[in-house]
């Protein structure tokens, strides 16, 4: 079925960050520091079954946290509230972070990501991502 709300393949991005694991993790639990790299507000209750809210400028995600498992994986679901086809909590975000010398390979995969939904979500996490690396990094530097 190739209609345009099947999911396909997961969206997969990986970047490095020259920046520790402990340092990276708190922008994935954080809502001030999450804001930094995406959405403009956020509500982060970071347990399992806790509150996933981020406002953008002119849309919303909600879902929930699946896993917390500090410092190494977070997965939230993901949708938008009164979107029939990506409605709220309807995806997956896992982001995974795994040592790489003296920094960091941030994994990230969105998993059941309707086709209509896949080119927008592909150019946002891919902007998002290169701003998280600049913070993180930038954190760091800053210490």
């Amino acid at each position: 079925m190739d209609d345009e709300s099947s999911p396909a393949a997961p969206l997969r991005f990986e970047t490095r960050i020259n920046a520790t694991l402990d340092e990276i993790f708190p922008y994935l639990t954080e809502s001030s520091l999450f804001v930094q790299w995406l959405g403009a507000s956020a509500t982060l209750d970071p347990v399992p079954g806790g509150e996933f809210a981020l406002d953008f400028e002119n849309t919303q995600a909600r879902g929930q946290y699946v896993t917390v498992d500090p410092p190494h994986r977070v997965v939230f679901t993901w949708g938008v509230p009164g979107d029939e086809i990506l409605p709220a909590g309807s995806s997956t975000v896992e982001i995974t972070l795994t040592t790489d010398g003296d920094g960091t390979i941030v994994q990230l995969l969105h998993h059941d990501l309707p086709a209509a939904r896949r080119d927008d979500h592909a150019e946002g996490w891919k902007a998002c991502l290169g701003t998280l690396t600049q913070v993180a990094s930038h954190a760091r530097r800053g210490r």
